[in-house]
């Protein structure tokens, strides 16, 4: 960890962070206030929340097998170490859409995160934002917006804008996208949908199946704990003491539509636009991508809670930019595979799928009469599916894990929220620079200079037969 030993490389020098905890402590006896092993963050964070909170973060579908089967599936996974291999300089980017990331590490879409700090999902989109300062972000943000014309004002929220553009690689954003009743009754998504896009919002993310708009939960037998007849106040902040959360009666699209009604019933919004037990299919999801598409000049579609080889191919055929591998943390079907297990099989779906596609396209010659005579458009690049993991990371060998098996990136959820209810922005900041650290230092004891050349290659892990 000699700072001066460090060649320039393409990715932070995230194994720096160790050296600073030790070098702290050993100097003036400051440690940090809470271990970030996963085992020991789940236990405190226990301590830290309420009742109410804790299980929304924390609970599972029935009796949290699915949550156990996204951990088992890493533990049979094993990675085998390669030595004399020269790690001095390790690169951990990858490129997602186009954008070179520093690190394969993104946020999940959480909600509700003032369940765990006052500044909710502020103090995480701060962390996120890494190197850059959140005026940073909102002036990029703005200027992105102002570039394709999108929004009139000159004023940018914060920051100076000057320098940052849609296609700055250092801030991206995505947006999530849930469907209430679509198509028939669609105003508020589209609605929702258009003030982000107008705003500069990049890359759009539906949730399949529980997905583009659950409706239902299956969670409720940890959940019935929490909630109590509270419920509603702890989401609409009707107390003094129970901070708001930016949901049903603060939002103005969903009031122009639902007002009388949440007015007569504050749980409105729960009915209508969470467990509103309206059915979703492919062509709605297909309705969803095309709108997305359409509002964003094209900009990437990414479908969330894939499990089954049989629907990432559904999801390549109908044109969606990327997946996510996930079963949202094991909170929707108990029993189920865990995300990881899974992972091999829809990667190789996909890339088989892309490969017949590639060839039938190559086979396949369309003329075209132009001004310019006969023209031959026929294209044998094939765009290749972005596949992101989701479930159960909690280490950098984790992530290693699920490179190897394929992914090109995965989402880190509990772990952030577990930081965010420690010390709010600073114990976010604490676990995540902790994850990229412990990524950083794993590639180089493994023997991984690069993280995208071991993409997909299996050989690196050894799969055991049986679970002990």
């Amino acid at each position: 960890m000699d700072p001066t030993n460090k060649p320039e490389s393409k990715s932070p020098q995230y194994s720096l962070y160790q050296r600073e905890i030790f070098k702290r402590g050993g100097l003036t006896g400051q440690l940090p206030n809470f271990s970030i092993h996963p085992d020991e963050l789940a236990l405190s964070t226990r301590e830290k929340l309420n009742d109410r909170s804790y299980f929304y973060a924390n609970s599972n579908a029935g009796i949290g097998w699915t949550d156990k089967a996204n951990r088992e599936a890493f533990y049979a996974w094993r990675i085998i170490p390669r030595m004399l291999v020269d790690t001095n300089v390790r690169d951990l980017t990858t490129t997602l859409f186009g954008h070179t990331i520093p690190a394969p590490i993104l946020f999940a879409p959480i909600g509700i995160n003032k369940l765990y700090t006052p500044k909710g999902e502020l103090a995480a989109a701060k962390v996120a934002a890494g190197s850059e300062s959140i005026e940073a972000v909102a002036a990029a943000h703005d200027a992105g917006a102002q570039a394709n014309h999108l929004v009139s004002s000159s004023k940018p929220s914060s920051g100076d804008p000057a320098g940052a553009n849609s296609t700055d690689s250092r801030i991206r954003k995505t947006f999530d996208v849930y469907t209430y009743d679509v198509p028939s009754s669609s105003t508020v998504e589209l609605e929702d949908t258009t003030r982000p896009v107008k705003t500069g919002d990049a890359v759009g993310q539906s949730k399949s199946q529980r997905n583009a708009g659950a409706h239902t939960s299956s969670n409720a037998q940890q959940q019935a704990k929490s909630k109590g007849p509270r419920f509603f106040q702890l989401y609409m902040g009707h107390d003094d003491d129970i901070p708001g959360n930016e949901l049903g009666v603060s939002d103005p699209v969903f009031m122009k539509k639902y007002g009388d009604e949440q007015n007569r019933d504050s749980g409105k919004w729960i009915d209508s636009c969470v467990w509103h037990g309206k059915a979703h299919t492919w062509e709605k999801a297909r309705w969803v991508m095309n709108e997305w598409k359409s509002l964003t000049s094209g900009r990437p579609f990414v479908i969330k809670g894939i499990q089954s080889p049989a629907d990432a191919i559904k999801a390549l055929e109908l044109g969606a930019d990327g997946i996510v591998v996930s079963n949202h943390a094991g909170r929707q079907v108990d029993g189920a595979v865990g995300s990881l297990e899974i992972l091999p099989a829809i990667v190789d779906a996909i890339r088989e799928k892309e490969k017949i596609q590639t060839s039938q396209n190559g086979r396949e010659k369309v003329v075209d009469r132009g001004k310019d005579g006969l023209r031959d458009n026929s294209d044998s690049k094939q765009k290749r599916m972005t596949i992101l993991f989701d479930s159960g990371i909690r280490t950098g060998s984790d992530i290693i894990k699920a490179i190897a098996l394929g992914a090109d990136a995965v989402l880190v959820g509990r772990l952030y929220i577990w930081g965010l209810s420690h010390e709010g922005e600073s114990g976010c900041r604490h676990v995540m620079k902790g994850l990229l650290a412990d990524l950083d230092i794993t590639c180089t004891v493994a023997g991984i200079p690069s993280l995208s050349e071991i993409k997909g290659k299996r050989d690196l892990l050894n799969l055991m037969s049986q679970i002990d």
